[in-house]
């Protein structure tokens, strides 16, 4: 019975060889197809690239100013900075200014030669900090600063509001897209091929080049001298990409 049996097994599986390669070569021939289209559908891609640019007004400046005294000891240049950084900074609270934070505290001695020998002569003191106040209300309190003890304008530097780099942010990836596609169709017009599909997109990301910054080393000068000190903060552009790859 065993040897029936087996005998049996070995007829069923020598019959099931021969069929092997032509149910493989059936199957194959159903993927091939595929296979092939799917190749053909990524080597017949063009790529384009598209650009946009938004400009948003620069409604916000962003200030870093401060406190630097010398003097004899360190302790009196000390304590001098810090009298009028606490006037400095009682006046920015005042003013409601946002984003107020200490930008910097340094005490180094001030070195002084004498028959070629280094002495120390003193000791120089500094304070500043950094805030954000609306463009149209910059100068105003710079000149404010000053009288309250400000000795330093480091420098402005203007930029848009949040919720306005935003707006120009999704603006800009639109004009992209648009950018791209009408470059494309460019393309394929003038090659005689018609646009199938968009195969893949890449965004690039949407950039906010850094802010156009003024340095105001007279500014001082200038408040003492009862000048009001002018602030313009103009424009800041948001820039986005896009890459298309669209099969014909």
């Amino acid at each position: 019975m065993v040897r029936a049996a087996l005998a049996g097994s070995q007829l069923r599986i020598g019959k099931f060889w021969p069929a092997l390669p032509l149910a493989l070569l059936v199957f194959v021939t159903f993927m091939q197809p595929g296979l092939t289209q799917e190749k053909e559908r990524l080597y017949r891609t063009l790529s384009v690239s598209g650009r946009g640019v938004e400009s948003v007004p620069a409604t916000l400046s962003e200030v870093n100013l401060g406190v630097e005294i010398q003097g004899k000891t360190a302790q009196e240049v000390q304590q001098e900075v810090a009298r009028r950084s606490s006037a400095v900074v009682a006046l920015l609270r005042s003013r409601n200014v946002e984003k107020l934070q200490t930008a910097g505290i340094r005490l180094n001695p001030v070195y002084g030669y004498n028959n070629n020998v280094q002495r120390i002569t003193g000791y120089a003191a500094s304070n500043t900090v950094s805030f954000r106040i609306a463009t149209d209300k910059a100068g105003t309190l710079l000149d404010e600063a000053v009288k309250a003890g400000a000795t330093q304008i480091n420098g402005i530097s203007f930029v848009a509001t949040d919720e306005a780099i935003a707006a120009a942010r999704q603006q800009a990836l639109k004009e992209a897209t648009q950018d791209a596609r009408q470059q494309a169709d460019a393309v394929f017009s003038s090659l005689g091929f018609q646009a199938k599909e968009i195969v893949s997109i890449q965004v690039g990301g949407a950039a906010t080049p850094p802010p156009p910054i003024l340095y105001r080393a007279e500014a001082a000068k200038q408040s003492l001298d009862n000048a009001s000190t002018p602030v313009i903060g103009g424009e800041q552009q948001v820039e986005a990409s896009v890459t298309l790859q669209i099969s014909y």
